[in-house]
């Protein structure tokens, strides 16, 4: 484990976030909390542990190694629902532990059904229809077979859930893509319907799709980058202040980065700093060496362009961005020394480094920033 920073994640805020998700959703609607990608660079043990003491117990993850980390955590207190890869060899452990998962292609609903047949307990699926991602999903064409297996095995495959993915919902550009999608997936639910399959819970909409297409908030909404106080796109955030007629962001960051200043030294003008000739300093210079770099997650794309928080006053990145260090220009600021604490997401005094600035410097996602975070830097649950 890395002791160059640390991450904290906020019990409060992540309460804050809840509490307006579940009132935004209303109580009867389940709420699923997506901890794919390390709980979006959160950490999975701790983020699902403070989920969990708010009162969170449903959780969707990608493949069989994360759920086993909320399996460690929840204790078969919450659902545990799998979204995406699942080895055959792993679905005896799932149904062992009623794991929930997709399905998207034949085989898998038939060696589920032979391993819960194996188990004498029933496979628990969530039957993935493809309504124009073009990613993962039955076309409707292959409906049949999959209705006379799920009719044939109805002993051993509990059919939970029918669910769909949008393609770019955040964007209203992508607006009769997605009503055309809604559109398919009703029609595929009132086909399984006839067939006298009926599921227990329609799922479709993920953060985006639950803001700017309410109707896909069915049974059960999928809520990743929400509820960790970030919004899909700065579209999804106007759209509800126009639908709600306010004018404050309801969500609160949960995570926040931070190190500690490593070294102080004064570069002379005409001299380069870092590897290259990227950076030449046209004055006399003072630089605050940070033991942060790519290798942590911080882009190498933030070379000369990236900022961070000392003594409450912003500091840019000059020179490349390495494998383990930055260096940030500190020379009109007064007594920094080392071990001052460096923020690269959060809040320092009055100033703040979001998330969404990243984007602005790097070209990055949110997304993309919070799972690139290395999982070896340690997370602290803070209140």
């Amino acid at each position: 484990m890395q002791t160059n920073s640390i991450i904290e994640l906020s019990r409060s805020a992540y309460q804050k976030n809840i509490d307006f998700l579940n009132q935004l959703f209303g109580k009867k609607r389940i709420l699923s909390s997506v901890v794919k990608g390390n709980a979006y660079g959160h950490g999975i043990p701790e983020f699902v542990t403070i989920a969990s003491e708010c009162g969170v117990n449903h959780f969707s993850v990608f493949d069989v190694e994360e759920a086993r980390q909320v399996q460690a955590v929840v204790q078969n207190k919450a659902t545990i629902l799998i979204m995406g890869f699942v080895h055959e060899d792993d679905l005896e452990w799932i149904i062992e532990h009623d794991i929930e998962f997709f399905v998207f292609d034949k085989k898998r609903l038939t060696n589920a059904s032979k391993a819960a047949k194996k188990l004498k307990k029933k496979a628990i699926v969530h039957i993935e229809v493809e309504t124009g991602m073009n990613r993962t999903g039955f076309e409707k064409n292959e409906l049949k077979s999959v209705i006379s297996i799920l009719k044939k095995d109805k002993e051993y495959l509990s059919f939970k859930g029918l669910c769909t993915h949008y393609a770019g919902a955040e964007s209203i550009a992508n607006y009769y893509r997605v009503e055309s999608q809604i559109k398919r997936f009703e029609e595929i639910y009132q086909y399984l319907c006839k067939e006298e399959l009926k599921p227990e819970i329609l799922h479709s909409a993920c953060s985006a799709a639950s803001i700017m297409f309410p109707k896909t908030r069915m049974n059960l909404v999928r809520i990743g980058i929400m509820q960790y106080g970030l919004w899909p796109s700065q579209e999804v955030f106007v759209a509800y202040l126009n639908s709600k007629k306010v004018k404050i962001d309801p969500l609160h960051r949960v995570i926040a980065w931070k190190t500690a200043v490593m070294d102080v030294k004064k570069v002379k003008m005409g001299d380069f700093i870092g590897y290259g000739t990227s950076f030449m300093a046209k004055k006399n210079m003072k630089i605050a060496v940070i033991p942060i770099g790519y290798a942590h997650g911080y882009s190498r794309s933030l070379s000369n362009h990236g900022r961070v928080l000392i003594h409450g006053q912003r500091c840019m990145v000059v020179g490349v961005v390495t494998m383990n260090m930055i260096a940030v220009d500190i020379t009109e600021i007064e007594n920094i020394k080392k071990d001052d604490e460096v923020v690269l997401i959060g809040n320092q005094k009055e100033l703040s480094i979001s998330i969404a600035s990243f984007s602005d410097y790097s070209n990055q996602l949110n997304y993309e920033l919070l799972t690139r975070i290395s999982k070896r830097i340690p997370r602290k649950i803070i209140d």
